[in-house]
């Protein structure tokens, strides 16, 4: 294959589908490999998981393992969520990406479970951040600890790509259980870094000041922003409106007093909230430049102006027909849109099976040095979307810059809602929430507010491989570095804007929140237990989500730059990152709605009360033949057999006996000895992990050594989340603790611009480096 189109053959399984998808959107070509009767999406949904999951993608059905082979000879990466694994059919072909993705890990004590969406959403410590403190915990919808999964193995497919251009192909080890520990904001850090555990938050934010509103017609996303400019908005807008009520005293001007007593702010802002239409709502708060936006349904987003001017829809041609489905994550590259995809028949490119192999690659010495290696990063993002791209790249070797100053600072180090810590907060340096998504990296205080701290930066640029930021969309244009300057500055650089709506169409000015986004992008709308109890996903899911996105963007740039030697902009808009990860919904149509923790094929699944306050254990049935192990297991094999049970049908209609029975099992063991009891038979289940038990207790994170113990000079030891996508030449890792604010100034400003000390000496003395 020609190196600008590396061919991906993928052995297909729900934790491995969306990275395939992924890659058809970077152009890459991307061959599944089907049984006879075609991949069992073909049949879920009315076809529709095919046609979202495998769009655009080529098929072939070998018929003999020789025939697998030999299209693994003529292929760059592949993408193996098979049972058993391929290993042995890989065995000897150096060149190849083998990105093996599994829900739990190749090695520990639990690599052989089973694992659905539920199962590992719960062993992850996903489940028990979403649901209300009183009620069982609820599942994301569309499958996002699948997804969380597909997007760390399409970064893993490229990671190997990089490293393959110093040395051969590598085994990378994808956890889908390890990416969603990875992916919880503060779920884990609050425990690490402040000894408690959080409560599920049900429609407010643990953090900051954000929750569900009710409207008139639905729902909104918003809040009390994260500034004072912000909450003296909020407070004169419902001053004009005669809608203050107490607000107006001035005890409420204090973020702590609104904090100590948010139950009775967010109510004054509910009564206001709720006269309006949601659109019409948040229209009005965003003209006042206010973090709110309305709750929308996945089958409402073809009406979102702001996706349809940026042209995010693929239109899709299926035998039966045109459909439009949800588009990709980002444009690429140098901002192409991938707008129509073929669904392809079972076995339609048969000839692929019969390919002539690569010509052989030269033989390079073998480096073990990190898959970013080389690379530098200029960091000036901040909270969590952006730092969460930087960090992914940090682990995984590339030089990170960061760029902050005392006079602009990130609030994860400042702002007092936000600071995970045992100590005061009011160090900028002890904060585990900043110290968590900042390892790795370099810091360098620079005033860029000066015209001097901008002189500075552009002379970073020109030294720099990769520019990343998460302001709004004018900021850098106000700086004078809009991404035609950048390219005159750097024609090489790789610049990647992450802008909550994206730097062009009607909203692109909209001020946006993780959860403002996800209201938008239809998560939101989707996470609860009917359509008239939503729930929503409060904490920052979709921050995590953009990071990913913006890691993958950054990585398949970078491989473009190295075929082409074109750098390019990267316009990443947050919303369009959250709504591709929105699976059939579109599809599917306004008969879909919110539906718990249940499957729309598979019965039961669910998550059922085990002994202990608050423990919880996830179950799901694939099959009739789990339905009679998990009989067995709890010792009423006659339901295996009675007629109201005996088909994932007729459980659906008797879901009130089946959950009655399964219950009183649970309620009467802990929920690791119920899970253990069902997994030794094959039953995918899982208990429901907090903060607490991912670190303390979970078996299969410890012997993959998970989490990372590094000294900080300010914060002291302690444990960081670790990197879970594992190559196995060239691995990531955690190798320092977050830097100290400025700690690295002078020898960035030394190392990489080549500034004499008199200089950086006469800009300290200036105030630019602070």
């Amino acid at each position: 294959m020609s190196e600008t189109v590396p061919r991906v053959v993928e052995l297909p399984s729900p934790f491995t589908r969306f990275a395939g998808r992924l890659l058809v959107g970077l152009g890459y070509e991307v061959v599944l490999v089907e049984p006879p009767e075609g991949d069992g999406t073909r049949r879920e949904q009315g076809g529709d998981a095919f046609v979202h999951w495998h769009a655009g993608k080529r098929s072939v059905v070998p018929a003999s393992p020789e025939d697998l082979r030999a299209l693994l000879t003529a292929a760059d990466v592949l993408l193996d969520g098979s049972p058993g694994g391929a290993e042995a059919l890989a065995a000897g072909l150096d060149d190849l990406v083998h990105v093996r993705v599994t829900p739990f890990g190749l090695l520990g004590p639990r690599s052989d479970w089973q694992g659905t969406d539920l199962v590992v959403a719960a062993l992850g410590g996903m489940l028990a951040q979403v649901g209300d403190p009183d009620g069982p915990p609820l599942r994301l919808p569309e499958q996002q600890a699948e997804q969380l999964a597909g997007v760390n193995a399409a970064i893993a497919a490229l990671l190997g790509l990089r490293a393959r251009r110093t040395g051969p192909g590598q085994l990378v080890d994808v956890s889908a259980q390890a990416c969603v520990a990875a992916a919880l904001e503060a779920g884990a850090l609050a425990y690490l870094h402040e000894d408690r555990v959080p409560p599920r938050p049900g429609r407010v934010h643990p953090l900051v000041p954000h929750g569900l509103f009710r409207a008139a017609d639905g729902y909104l996303g918003g809040g009390l922003g994260g500034s004072p400019r912000m909450w003296d908005a909020l407070l004169e807008w419902l001053r004009e409106e005669d809608a203050a009520a107490d607000l107006t005293e001035p005890r409420w001007q204090d973020p702590v007093e609104r904090k100590k007593h948010q139950e009775h702010v967010f109510k004054v802002v509910q009564d206001f909230v709720g006269t309006w239409p949601k659109a019409e709502f948040a229209e009005r708060a965003q003209a006042r430049k206010l973090p709110w936006a309305a709750v929308d349904l996945p089958h409402e987003l073809p009406d979102n102006p702001q996706l349809t001017a940026r042209e995010f829809f693929t239109r899709v041609r299926t035998p039966e027909g045109e459909r439009t489905d949800l588009g990709f994550p980002f444009a690429f590259p140098e901002g192409h849109r991938i707008r129509e995809l073929d669904v392809r028949s079972v076995g339609a490119d048969q000839e692929l099976l019969n390919a002539e192999p690569p010509a052989e690659r030269p033989v390079r010495p073998a480096s073990v040095q990190p898959a970013l290696h080389g690379i530098r990063v200029l960091d000036l993002t901040w909270v969590l979307a952006g730092p969460y791209c930087t960090k992914v790249l940090a682990d995984h070797g590339a030089d990170v810059i960061k760029v902050e100053s005392a006079g602009r600072p990130d609030p994860t180090r400042f702002a007092p809602f936000m600071h995970l810590s045992r100590g005061p907060h009011t160090d900028p340096n002890t904060n585990g929430y900043f110290n968590e998504v900042n390892r790795n990296k370099r810091s360098i205080a620079l005033d860029t507010r000066t015209d001097d701290g901008v002189t500075v930066l552009r002379e970073l640029i020109a030294h720099c491989d990769v520019l990343v930021e998460n302001f709004s969309s004018t900021v850098m244009r106000k700086l004078g570095l809009g991404y035609e300057e950048l390219r005159r500055i750097n024609p090489g650089l790789v610049y990647v804007s992450m802008s909550g709506m994206g730097h062009t169409g009607p909203r692109n000015g909209w001020v946006s929140y993780a959860d403002t986004v996800s209201a938008s992008g239809g998560l939101t709308a989707f996470t609860g237990w009917g359509p008239d109890d939503v729930v929503g996903v409060i904490y920052g899911h979709g921050d995590i989500v953009a990071g990913l996105q913006a890691a993958l963007a950054t990585v398949a740039a970078l491989e473009h730059r190295a075929g082409t030697g074109r750098g390019q902009h990267i316009d990443l808009s947050q919303l369009e990152a959250t709504a591709a990860h929105m699976g059939t919904s579109l599809l599917g149509g306004p008969k879909v709605t919110p539906a718990g923790n249940t499957h729309p094929s598979w019965s039961p699944q669910g998550v059922y009360r085990c002994l202990g306050a608050d423990r919880w254990l996830a179950v799901s049935v694939r099959e009739d033949t789990e339905w009679a192990a998990l009989c067995e297991v709890i010792g009423r094999p006659e339901l295996a057999t009675d007629e109201r049970t005996l088909t994932a049908e007729a459980r659906r209609q008797a879901t009130d006996l089946v959950d009655a029975v399964l219950g009183e099992w649970t309620r009467t063991l802990p929920a690791d000895v119920a899970a253990e009891a069902l997994q030794a038979r094959g039953v995918p289940a899982g208990a429901v992990q907090d903060g607490r038990e991912l670190v303390e207790h979970d078996p299969q994170l410890r012997a993959r050594g998970f989490y990372v113990r590094k000294e900080h000079p300010v914060a002291g030891a302690f444990l960081h989340e670790g990197v879970p996508i594992r190559l196995t030449r060239t691995p990531g890792a955690v190798r320092e603790a977050a830097p100290v604010l400025g700690a690295d100034t002078d020898a960035v400003l030394r190392e990489v611009a080549g500034f004499p000390a008199e200089r950086v000496q006469r800009l300290r003395e200036a105030g630019v480096l602070r």
